[in-house]
């Protein structure tokens, strides 16, 4: 498929990041234009945004709010627009959410992680499948960032473990769904990476047994992350 393998000139790979504004977002699409792609960064704050890709060439900033389907819409059509194509969708951005156990969450919180990390994985995704579907030539990839949540919980985040599941349920039908089409779907499910969102982890967080224990993190991309 043309564009895939991230060339150097005017065929260069090009992929959407969303989440882009910081952590591993910030990291993959940093990597991504130094290896060679046209890479579209998507996240809520223009200014991150801008110090990710730090005045690289072949970069597109698109400020986007994924829970709202006008801006996922948007993003995509100045994508298209843009490079004429959508060759991958890296699904990265999400949120923890709080700290609770299922009786103790409030809907408010709960509709606002399903908003995140799992509607907005969904918007975006439709979105990329329906370019992906129209252009010649047909296809493209869609890779979805779940989390070892999606295989075993921590305690008190019952909102990030479900939608991480769900996004497994997602990833699957994508994939089953897009395979007349060209496009895959597939899911990577990140140990700890040093984040601003995992910060905690490097002082002890609590544990399935009731005890708060450090956890090792991955640093690379906590580097990476800084502007």
């Amino acid at each position: 498929m043309t564009g895939t393998g991230g060339p150097h000139g005017p065929d260069a790979g090009i992929i959407v990041v969303t989440g882009a504004g910081s952590g591993i977002g910030r990291a993959v699409a940093r990597e991504l234009l130094d290896a060679g792609w046209r890479v579209a960064v998507a996240g809520r704050r223009a200014e991150a945004l801008e110090q990710s890709v730090e005045g690289r060439p072949r970069a597109l900033v698109v400020p986007t709010d994924i829970t709202v389907p006008s801006q996922v819409d948007d993003l995509f059509s100045t994508v298209t627009r843009t490079w004429g194509r959508v060759d991958v969708l890296f699904n990265n951005a999400g949120a923890f959410g709080p700290r609770a156990t299922v009786d103790e969450i409030s809907i408010q919180d709960w509709n606002d992680v399903v908003a995140v990390n799992l509607t907005g994985s969904m918007l975006c995704a439709a979105a990329a499948v329906r370019a992906m579907k129209s252009q010649t030539p047909q296809g493209g990839r869609i890779i979805n960032n779940g989390s070892v949540s999606a295989h075993a919980p921590r305690p008190a985040s019952v909102a990030y473990t479900a939608m991480k599941h769900a996004i497994t349920g997602l990833t699957k039908s994508i994939s089953l769904d897009g395979r007349g089409f060209g496009v895959t779907a597939s899911q990577i499910d990140i140990g700890n990476t040093a984040t601003e969102l995992t910060a905690g982890f490097t002082t002890g967080t609590l544990q399935a047994d009731g005890s708060t224990r450090v956890e090792p993190v991955l640093v690379e991309v906590m580097y990476s992350s800084l502007p």
